[in-house]
């Protein structure tokens, strides 16, 4: 009876449990209703929402909103500030191409006109003296002396050369050479004048090797060995080579003075045309710093051969009118025209060219103290050339012809007659030698500033470069270095049997049975490397950079680039 009561208690504590749940139960279902109840009002108001922002949408692409836009849009130069920055530095450099360009060729023009007045001036003193030289010495008895230094050699011999040409170039008729061009046709005449002007270039580039030829092999010393046909074929050669090249630019100057007085002025249009032909044989080209200054050094030459070039017209048109001054001022607007468009032509081939090429304007600066040094080195004591003939391997401008076919057209248009013309004659000659002078002194000032500015002095003392150390040099990348072993003694055991050779005929047999390929440089290096990646070349056997300065000549300095050099794979 005494647990009924316990039990009792305990049944309705349980049933109150039961009951508390069901109503949490309750309680959260209907919580849970009301929750489902405000999401599904909240997607329903979304849903609307959308399709009101939808119209709003469409309503909003309209023509006039579209202009707005393009009207209103903006951008900002500076999230590409290093992309307008170097078109910027781009345009700086064109600018500055045109004084660059103009002081190069101005200095290289003095440099010209120094070796060319040097053929008129000095070149017939220094013969004299030689000539002196040659008598006297015998008959002093100075018999341990030599009787000429190899300078006064060369002298004479380029003495000799102008006599023996001008006397040959007085057969020529001018006259006849002048009435046969006249009558072709004007596209003969056109090809006729691109055809002279390669064959000029050829000349050019033979020609001074001719003359160093014959230079050398007058002045050579006695103890070296005979490998030459002689002083008299070689001067034989130069001899015929000076007559052939003055009758070529004789054939220019002839076709530029048809152009001239052609009535309707095509032949000279078309001429002039060539020079912007130029521009597209040279734009659109890859140029490094040699093969540009090989094109400044052309472009130089040129310039200065078309001014002598037109002074031989206009003294042959002036010839023609009896020295009529007003004649010159009918001839003026064209020689002006020719020369202004040789300028302008000029600026604008090296401005797209360093455009094109990334060429600072401060290389031609460069170009200036290479051809400053040329000039300062000749005037050293361990000077190994003249300068006249350093000009001409550098630019290509060799004066004997050029001088040699002024002299024949000056004396055959003025007839010197009586005293007081030989007097203006003597004046006029040592008029050119004040003006050799000064400008020779004015060009040895400026050279010795461009010589300091570059930090070149300590070159000047340098040797020259010789011959066989370029050609080892040049070689030495062609032929692929073989590393081999030092051969082993032979080490011997005690009963004194050679070890080494029972252990190498296994590997000499090994060697023998795999088969050996030669191998060629095209085999080993598989991509020539850019001038940027010179220092690095592929190895096809290890697939890997390896350095190239061990097995490449180091690039040519500009004191190397002649005019005719082979700079990459062309010469310009």
């Amino acid at each position: 009876m005494a647990d009924s009561p316990s039990t009792g208690l305990a049944e309705e504590k349980e049933k109150e449990k039961e009951g508390r749940e069901r109503d949490k139960k309750a309680a959260n279902t209907d919580k849970t209703k009301e929750k489902d109840g405000a999401t599904e009002t909240l997607a329903f108001s979304d849903k609307n929402g959308a399709s009101k922002g939808k119209k709003r949408n469409l309503s909003d692409l309209s023509l006039v909103r579209f202009i707005t836009t393009e009207l209103t849009r903006g951008y900002f130069l500076e999230h590409n500030e290093a992309k307008y920055t170097e078109r910027r530095e781009r345009v700086y450099t064109c600018l500055r191409i045109p004084k660059e360009l103009e002081k190069l060729m101005t200095f290289g023009f003095f440099l010209c006109l120094d070796a060319f007045l040097y053929v008129f001036t000095l070149l017939p003193l220094r013969v004299i003296l030689a000539l002196l030289r040659l008598f006297t010495v015998p008959c002093c008895g100075l018999s341990g002396s030599r009787l000429l230094q190899p300078a006064q050699v060369c002298d004479v011999l380029k003495g000799f050369i102008m006599v023996l040409c001008y006397s040959m170039m007085s057969y020529v008729d001018y006259s006849m050479m002048y009435h046969l061009i006249r009558g072709q046709s004007v596209i003969k005449l056109y090809i006729i004048y691109n055809m002279l002007e390669v064959a000029d270039r050829l000349f050019s580039s033979f020609g001074q090797d001719i003359l160093d030829a014959l230079y050398w092999t007058a002045t050579e010393p006695k103890e070296k060995k005979r490998a030459h046909i002689g002083v008299i074929p070689h001067f034989f050669m130069a001899v015929l080579y000076v007559f052939l090249h003055a009758i070529l630019i004789m054939v220019q100057a002839t076709t530029l003075n048809v152009a001239f007085n052609s009535h309707n002025k095509s032949l000279l249009t078309i001429m002039m045309s060539n020079n912007f032909v130029e521009i597209k044989g040279s734009v659109f080209k890859k140029f490094e710093k040699n093969n540009l200054f090989q094109m400044s050094n052309s472009d130089i030459k040129e310039r200065f051969t078309n001014y002598i070039l037109l002074l031989i017209v206009c003294l042959r048109n002036m010839e023609q009118f009896s020295w009529n001054p007003d004649h010159f001022w009918v001839l003026f607007p064209d020689v002006l025209m020719v020369m202004a468009s040789e300028i302008a032509v000029d600026v604008v081939k090296h401005a797209f060219i360093t455009k094109f090429n990334d060429i600072s304007a401060d290389v031609y600066g460069e170009y200036r103290a290479s051809l400053a040094f040329d000039l300062v080195s000749s005037r050293q004591k361990n000077a190994y050339t003249d300068y006249s003939d350093s000009v001409s391997r550098r630019m290509g401008f060799i004066p004997l012809p050029l001088a040699l076919l002024l002299i024949r057209v000056v004396t055959s248009s003025v007839k010197i007659q009586g005293s007081l013309s030989f007097m203006c004659v003597l004046l006029f000659y040592l008029g050119m030698i004040t003006l050799k002078v000064l400008n020779s002194i004015v060009l040895l000032g400026r050279s010795c500033v461009f010589v300091k500015e570059a930090n070149m002095e300590e070159k000047l003392f340098d040797p020259p470069p010789s011959v066989v150390s370029s050609r080892a040099n040049s070689r030495a990348h062609r032929t692929k270095p073989v590393h081999t072993s030092a051969p082993q003694e032979p080490t011997a055991d005690k009963a004194g049997i050679s070890l080494t050779s029972e252990i190498s005929q296994p590997t000499n047999m090994a060697q023998s049975a795999a088969p050996t390929l030669p191998k060629s440089d095209s085999d080993t290096f598989l991509t020539t490397p850019d001038e940027e990646d010179d220092d690095r070349i592929i190895n096809a056997d290890t697939g890997l950079e390896e350095d190239g300065l061990k097995h490449r000549t180091p690039k040519k300095d500009l004191l190397e680039i002649d005019r005719f050099t082979i700079c990459g794979n062309r010469i310009d």
